[in-house]
């Protein structure tokens, strides 16, 4: 494989990485209305004008809810308890859930056939290792677990709470990276027991990618706190992390490209009841065939911690 190929690859890998998080691609556009799309392109993802487009309303896929929330009325360790509980529950009944881990699923399954090839490759290339070398202790599970624990404690013991709340945006944040850890571990943990897929130096257990699944779920999770402009360093952070986890020979891609789907799914279970996005899908006639076109309307400002 040449060295043209092999950076292209990686590009594309982080690329999608953080184009997997539909809540990312929701914050593309304006807060509240999509960007209207070049002129160029007018006619390719216009609806036919014969017919009336077919929508299919996903109106779980992002919130799971109507309603808009605020903070959390309490972010005690009983409430942690209780909310954790509920995401559990919330994961596999959420529409977004099976998109995104389709989607992840489908990338896996074509990045497998040059895994061994890009392992091999980086081996080879020692000035790559060193530059992705800080990204294993990044991803962490106790770096990022705890972040969340420091954040969580500051804002409940040393912060104030907001006005008429028992909370407050520090706390509440670091609420909500809680449980995306607690949920985004389990999860990863309970696939890599059940696959049992060796890593590339011979030992259990490699798929999916820990680093990759927690650092998106964070990400995810900072995303809907602080919306995409704040919070894209965070994805780019999340997608060199699972990059390090090819040069550190600890897993392959089709191992990160999972795992990352998989901290998508988990952290947007979280904080999806935090707002509601419409996501609209319509065929429309192109040469030669059909494309399905959408749209994605968020239905508010990114909440978060409001």
């Amino acid at each position: 494989m040449s060295d043209r190929r092999i950076v292209v690859l990686c590009a594309i890998f982080i690329a999608m990485s953080g184009a997997l998080s539909p809540a990312v691609a929701g914050q593309l556009a304006d807060d509240t209305l999509p960007r209207p799309l070049p002129a160029a392109f007018g006619n390719l993802f216009a609806p036919p004008v014969q017919e009336p487009p077919v929508k299919f309303s996903l109106e779980q896929v992002s919130g799971g809810t109507s309603q808009v929330s605020n903070e959390p009325e309490h972010t005690g360790f009983g409430a942690l308890l209780r909310s954790t509980g509920s995401d559990f529950v919330a994961f596999p009944k959420r529409k977004s859930t099976y998109v995104i881990l389709a989607i992840g699923a489908g990338a896996a399954a074509l990045a497998h056939p040059i895994d061994d090839n890009v392992n091999e490759y980086m081996l080879d290339h020692t000035s790559l290792r060193k530059v992705f070398k800080p990204g294993k202790y990044l991803g962490y599970a106790w770096v990022q677990g705890g972040a969340a624990v420091g954040l969580y404690l500051i804002g409940r013991y040393a912060m104030e709470p907001t006005e008429g709340t028992h909370t407050n945006k520090v706390s509440h944040l670091g609420f909500d990276l809680l449980r995306a850890n607690l949920l985004t571990q389990a999860f990863t943990y309970g696939i890599k027991y059940a696959v049992r897929r060796d890593r590339p130096t011979g030992e259990c257990c490699s798929f999916p990618s820990g680093h990759a699944s927690v650092t998106f779920a964070t990400a995810s999770v900072l995303e809907r706190h602080f919306g995409y402009r704040a919070s894209w360093p965070m994805f780019v952070i999340a997608g060199y992390v699972s990059a390090s986890r090819l040069t550190d020979n600890r897993h392959f891609v089709s191992d990160v490209v999972f795992g990352s789907a998989l901290g998508i799914a988990t952290g947007w279970t979280v904080v999806g009841r935090h707002g509601r996005e419409n996501f609209t899908l319509f065929p429309a006639p192109v040469r030669g065939g059909v494309v399905l076109a959408g749209s994605w309307t968020p239905g508010g400002k990114s909440r978060g911690a409001n």
